[in-house]
């Protein structure tokens, strides 16, 4: 490609020197890439394969604690069993095989809810995803499933097969089947790393949430509302020649001016807010001309009809915008941007000045100023490909380029709230002129500007339902540790109060151990998260990885739910009589 870049260079110097070719897989092409208007989806299904991870990760730990809760309340008939011969293997395997078959039975349930949840998720924001149609549960799905379910149940159920193993068994006959404080270390260990994952995810969650509402609060730098966009398709060209190319523009205008509830109406074509983008390369008059293309200037453009600044309602700035005086008679004049007054005229007024564009093989002058709309979505930045921004009248184009859009426009329409979002009154007046013209593709603006923010918001909904899991399977867990425990104590707690010991005192007791096992995993998760969160960082806008406010409010909020959760296993402990605790085996 190379060779073939130097040899058009050779053929055409001016278009082609200093130009070569860049090479774009096609894979990367299919889902988007960095610098196209879809952006890249690559990082947000990174971030949700990580929020899937945790919250296998939580599943798998609760289960892990369930199992060896379970293992320890056994302990006294796998004590018996072995006294009776069995051998210490024979017991692991039985462990681990209740393990795996409850992994598997999960992973069965777990695929059911999956192929309903993701239709569900892709119903919900068809565009939010390339290819979307093509989402669904096939052979490397069960694959998958058998083989995360299978190593979830062995690796996972190892931790009571260990522990069966290592047993002393005339301590465990000796006991009753009453545990010690020390044996429940492991099982506060795995609920503070639930404790810290869920807050992973409650902090990433958070911190999209935090981006979104920024990202709603930025100025397009147009006025979506009440605007419908549409496209205008003919199978035959509009006109035979550029003055009836420019007749037809006209009529078309007119005839959809006139439908009731249209405040105002103008063609497009070129470059279109958040949705299609179109550059011109140029110099400015007074300058050398460059030796070739690449090495011009470039602009995006906007061919428009006057009334497109009413439509769009994006401020003027300074001087006029395009009149219906602009046409086909007299001198080509543009509109630009701030953009592009900032970057190419610094500290000179652009009004007046003339700028060359060398494939129109034209000379337009500058004759007003006008607001920069945010062509790349609402985060766009200075790493977006083109900022600077021009309009030009649609009945100024030259003759020789006009016939480029014979076949179809875009259009916008201010309309008044009650208007078809379907765009079907237009179609009897366009059809009425030309009944071959299509409208196509109608849609509200601010639709326009919500699909440009539809990955975000995919991952941020997914993100919210991931965290709210993880949120409510650590509460289970750190529920199920707490009541295991305290019945575990019942004979201590039993002691403690017939020597005094008050029910507000049981209950600080138990709700202390549990805020304990929150604090260690949420403070675990805070120091994990600002190392994390840095991989989050390009699918931010406008507030930090590190951001303080976020990590305060969900580390809160999951020490609050642990605490909940607790209360009623910490509640009924409290509650214990003496002298059944005291006979309690």
């Amino acid at each position: 490609m190379d060779a073939v870049a130097g040899h058009l260079a050779k053929i055409y110097p001016d278009s082609n020197k200093d130009s070569g070719i860049s090479l774009v897989p096609l894979k990367q092409n299919l889902v988007g890439d960095k610098d196209s208007l879809a952006g890249d989806i690559r990082p947000f299904l990174l971030v949700l394969l990580a929020a899937v991870g945790f919250v296998l990760l939580i599943a798998c730990a609760n289960v892990a604690n369930l199992l060896l809760a379970r293992s320890t309340g056994r302990m006294r008939e796998f004590a018996v069993r072995t006294a009776l011969g069995a051998s210490g293997v024979r017991i692991a395997r039985q462990v681990l095989t209740e393990s795996v078959l409850l992994a598997l039975g999960g992973g069965a349930l777990g695929l059911c809810f999956a192929a309903w949840g993701t239709q569900a998720a892709i119903r919900a924001l068809p565009d939010a995803l390339p290819r979307a149609d093509e989402i669904h549960v096939n052979g490397q799905v069960l694959l998958f499933t058998f083989g995360a379910s299978m190593l979830a149940g062995i690796l996972f159920g190892l931790i009571p097969a260990f522990k069966t193993l290592h047993t002393n068994l005339q301590e465990t006959l000796k006991e009753g089947g009453r545990g010690a404080i020390g044996r429940h270390r492991g099982q506060g260990m795995i609920v503070a790393a639930e404790m810290g994952l869920a807050l992973l995810l409650l902090a990433g969650a958070g911190l999209m949430i935090r981006s979104l509402g920024k990202l709603w609060d930025v100025n397009p730098g147009f006025d979506a509302h009440n605007v419908l966009s549409f496209d205008l398709t003919a199978s035959k060209p509009l006109g035979s020649n550029p003055a009836g190319i420019r007749s037809a523009f006209r009529q078309l205008h007119d005839a959809m001016a006139a439908v009731p509830g249209v405040q105002s109406v103008s063609l497009t074509a070129g470059s279109s807010p958040m949705w299609s983008d179109s550059e011109l390369p140029l110099w400015l008059q007074g300058e050398p001309k460059p030796a070739s293309q690449s090495e011009m200037k470039n602009s995006l453009f906007y061919l428009v009809q006057p009334d497109y600044l009413k439509v769009m309602r994006t401020p003027l700035k300074r001087g006029r915008f395009l009149s219906e005086s602009d046409n086909e008679t007299t001198p080509f004049v543009i509109v630009i941007d701030e953009e592009f007054a900032k970057q190419f005229f610094r500290d000179r007024d652009p009004i007046g000045q003339r700028v060359n564009f060398s494939i129109l093989n034209t000379t337009a002058e500058i004759v007003g100023i006008v607001g920069h709309v945010k062509q790349w979505g609402l985060d766009e930045n200075t790493s977006s490909p083109v900022h600077a921004q021009c309009y030009f009248s649609l009945l100024q184009v030259p003759d020789s380029f006009l016939s480029l859009f014979a076949h179809g426009m875009g259009v916008v329409a201010q309309t008044r709230p009650d208007f078809a979002r379907n765009g079907r009154p237009f179609i009897a007046a366009v059809q009425s002129l030309n009944h071959e013209i299509v409208v196509d593709r109608a849609k509200p603006m601010v639709e326009v500007i919500a699909e440009s923010l539809a990955a975000k918001r995919f991952a941020m909904m997914l993100l919210g339902v991931f965290a709210g899991l993880a949120t409510v399977l650590a509460s289970v867990g750190i529920y199920g540790v707490i009541s295991y425990i305290a019945s575990q104590r019942t004979h201590e707690i039993g002691i403690r109060m017939a020597l005094g010991a008050r029910q507000v005192d049981v209950l600080r007791m138990v709700l202390s151990q549990a805020g304990k096992m929150a604090v260690v995993g949420v403070g675990v998760g805070v120091m994990a998260g600002f190392g994390l969160m840095r991989l989050m960082s390009s699918l931010l806008f406008g507030v930090s990885s590190h951001d303080p406010m976020t990590f305060s409010a969900v580390a809160l909020l999951l020490i609050l739910v642990a605490l909940a959760a607790c209360y009623v296993p910490a509640r009924r402990a409290a509650k214990v009589d003496p002298m059944v605790a005291l006979r309690y085996e």
